[in-house]
């Protein structure tokens, strides 16, 4: 009877937001390549997730402490 593969070992968080979206951008487009085997495929999209999750709670500990500054009135994003 086959054994099942091992589970890959988690991935360590990046070290920085743009670094997160640079790694996820790099991983979509391997996966759209369509060139990676069912294997890969699958643990690319979990880290997708994963990086998905890192990207989101850094944004939202960005605007809580926007918040704060704001003195807890969140203020429409305007360019100068």
């Amino acid at each position: 009877m086959p054994k099942a593969p091992a589970a890959p070992a988690p991935q360590p968080d990046p070290a920085s937001y743009e670094a997160a979206l640079e790694e996820l951008e790099q991983l979509v487009a391997r996966i759209e390549s369509g060139q990676l085997p069912l294997e890969q495929m699958l643990a690319g999209y979990q880290r997708g997730a994963a990086l998905l999750d890192f990207c989101r709670a850094r944004l939202e500990a960005v605007q809580d402490q926007i918040k704060v500054l704001d003195e807890g009135a969140l203020q429409p994003w305007t360019q100068e």
